[in-house]
């Protein structure tokens, strides 16, 4: 598992585009810089690790493309030793630019086959989230609630009410909203029952799926 200067090189130009295309958040700039995102990619894509695209990586999941992982990161306003929750682990990139960024990273995946791969890959890179679960992302985790803000990586038809409920005062809620387009949504908590709502334009994920069992 090899880290080049090359790679490094090319981390950094993806940095400097995602900058122009109006990511300022330094936290999340420096864990792009940071995270090698070619080593969370078959080795057949290396060569386009650090273009700005989506790719397949398996159970009919993609890795996001590097704006819209930095796009989400910039949206949760979060700081150092913030707790957040991931839904959707899928390759383990989004998990390694949080934990990046100094936060304590809860994650959920619903696909073994991507839950078993990045849980054996991220320790190898030195990276630790608080904990990486196995199970329904529509449930969240509720045993290490309230959270700081929580991020949803998968489009969602509805809100899930358990995420909702799972978000501190003043915390937030990123998740795209929508069938098979979606727009990028942020629910602000303002007290115990009351959320306002903000929207952050059209954008393109895999379904937020639900285990019905």
């Amino acid at each position: 598992m090899k880290d080049t200067s090359k790679h490094q090189g090319l981390r950094n130009q993806l940095a400097d585009k995602l900058q122009q295309k109006g990511i300022q958040n330094k936290h999340v700039l420096d864990a792009i810089r940071a995270i090698p995102r070619h080593l969370f990619l078959d080795s057949s894509f290396e060569n386009f690790a650090y273009q700005d695209q989506a790719f397949p990586i398996g159970a009919g999941q993609t890795i996001s493309q590097p704006y819209t992982v930095a796009w989400q990161s910039q949206l949760l306003q979060v700081n150092k030793d913030e707790k957040v929750l991931e839904i959707g682990t899928g390759s383990g990139y989004q998990t390694a630019v949080l934990c990046a960024m100094g936060l304590k990273v809860y994650s959920i995946e619903r696909q073994l086959e991507l839950f078993k791969t990045t849980s054996l890959l991220l320790p190898k890179l030195a990276i630790r989230p608080k904990k990486l679960v196995f199970g329904d992302g529509y449930k969240g985790l509720p045993e290490f609630a309230p959270y700081d803000a929580i991020l949803v990586t998968a489009g969602a038809p509805v809100i899930p009410p358990a995420l909702l409920a799972q978000v501190k005062v003043t915390g937030r809620l990123v998740i795209p909203l929508g069938e098979k387009e979606q727009i990028m949504t942020v629910f602000v908590r303002t007290d115990e029952t009351r959320f306002e709502k903000y929207e952050f334009g059209p954008c393109k994920f895999v379904p937020l799926l639900e285990n019905k069992a």
